[in-house]
């Protein structure tokens, strides 16, 4: 089957739009600006921008075990409604891919469910509980895309080394949520100034820098290739700025929540702003602007969390951790920053497709011949205000209802296939 995308816009090497024709056979990029084979389906870019299908290294899909939240099924569709064509799902599941069986029953829902690549990572530890360690080359003959027992810093260095050293033989990405539970405090949003005044427990900033700089020590000693999840303070920024200068294979990635807001913009005890790591005061959100641009921080991830209202409809504390992040994230980012001039539309595609699957060594992100055919038609243009109600997604919860962005996925398509149109 050949298909062929016309009257649409690339990004050429010089970052500038270029109206261009894409043609795909067998789900493959067949070639860009060539001739048009004859009896080829033909679709009309309209003048839309096409960007490559989006990658998401830090999702979470609920399934299997916490259905009520999400399915593999509504959260592939969410991520295709917002762009991403390949997404990792962290193993923060029920049972968690820990050994060969449970990997494989995770594989089993994937393929029957899954409507773009959803690549699942292995755990670190058994039921991600910090303390016995899995069998990482078992659980990467299964697929496993890197291996994490995200959600839970793990606690004890020694785990964390040898499961280094077992990556490092592997040439497998360790990932790692940063936070020493002894410097929690049960807190649920950032020490500073609004947790005060909010009467809310903070967490301190110390928190999740402190395991950074632990982990690169031990990534550096251990060989590993090592990936930091949601880098949200200055301190972590420094940790990370300083291993890379050190030679340390450090990679690391911001979410779209921490680049946008601060612990200033929660307006009350709303659990729909409560995340880990929380919102941080505003001198870290500029630390983690200016290490995008210079590339300390490789990547943007949304950290897609899905909770029920029931979850969320009570105030902080108690709720869980978490938002939603699939379907607002290219125009959140497009509106805020490419539209005001901070950033090019060519750093926010690298950031949001080229970066994010070069760490991982995937072969997507790039419209390029021979690639496969995953790519995003987005309306630059289009401005509609955000409603939570409308998500594809279970879940609802996030901060940014009620906001007005451009820049609209339209189209997505997935080998080829479409796999998310707008409604007309």
């Amino acid at each position: 089957m050949t298909t062929v995308i016309q009257n649409m816009k690339l990004l050429n090497e010089e970052g500038e739009l270029v109206v261009s024709t894409i043609v795909i056979e067998n789900g493959k990029i067949a070639s860009i600006n060539g001739d048009i084979p004859a009896g080829a389906t033909v679709i009309d870019g309209n003048g839309h921008f096409a960007s490559p299908g989006f990658v998401d290294v830090h999702t979470h899909l609920r399934e299997p075990g916490f259905e009520h939240k999400e399915t593999i099924a509504t959260g592939s569709a969410s991520a295709a409604k917002g762009g991403f064509t390949t997404i990792c799902a962290m193993p923060n599941t029920k049972p968690v891919p820990d050994s060969v069986e449970n990997m494989q029953h995770i594989n089993g829902l994937i393929k029957k469910s899954a409507v773009i690549r959803v690549l699942p990572y292995g755990s670190l530890t058994k039921d991600i509980s910090g303390e016995v360690r899995t069998n990482m080359q078992e659980l990467r003959e299964q697929g496993a895309v890197a291996f994490s027992d995200d959600g839970i810093g793990i606690q004890l260095a020694s785990t964390m080394y040898e499961q280094m050293q077992q990556a490092a033989k592997l040439d497998a990405v360790v990932v790692a949520h940063c936070e020493d539970n002894s410097l929690i405090y049960d807190g649920v949003m950032h020490e500073g100034k609004r947790n005060k005044e909010l009467g809310l427990p903070g967490i301190p900033s110390i928190c999740e820098s402190v395991q950074i700089a632990r982990d690169v020590l031990l990534a550096e000693a251990a060989g590993a290739r090592y990936h930091v999840c949601h880098v949200s303070t200055k301190e972590s920024v420094r940790a990370v700025r300083n291993a890379k200068a050190a030679g340390i294979k450090v990679t690391a990635e911001v979410c779209p929540h921490h680049l946008l807001l601060e612990e200033m913009d929660i307006p009350s005890d709303d659990a729909n702003w409560k995340m880990n790591p929380p919102l941080r005061a505003a001198d870290d959100k500029d630390s983690l602007h200016a290490a995008l641009l210079d590339g300390t921080i490789d990547c943007i991830a949304t950290d897609h969390a899905p909770h029920t209202a029931e979850e969320k409809c009570c105030g902080m504390v108690g709720a869980p951790f978490g938002i939603v992040g699939f379907e607002t994230a290219f125009p959140l980012l497009y509106t805020n920053f490419v539209e005001t001039g901070k950033w090019t539309l060519k750093q926010l595609v690298d950031w949001m497709s080229v970066k994010a699957a070069q760490i991982f060594d995937l072969p997507y992100g790039t419209l390029e011949v021979g690639a496969s055919a995953d790519l995003v038609l987005i309306d630059l243009d289009k401005e509609q205000t955000i409603d939570a109600e409308g998500f594809v997604s279970k879940g609802r919860n996030t901060p940014f209802n009620g906001w007005t962005a451009k820049g609209w996925p339209v189209v997505t398509m997935f080998e080829g296939n479409i796999v998310y149109q707008e409604a007309e």
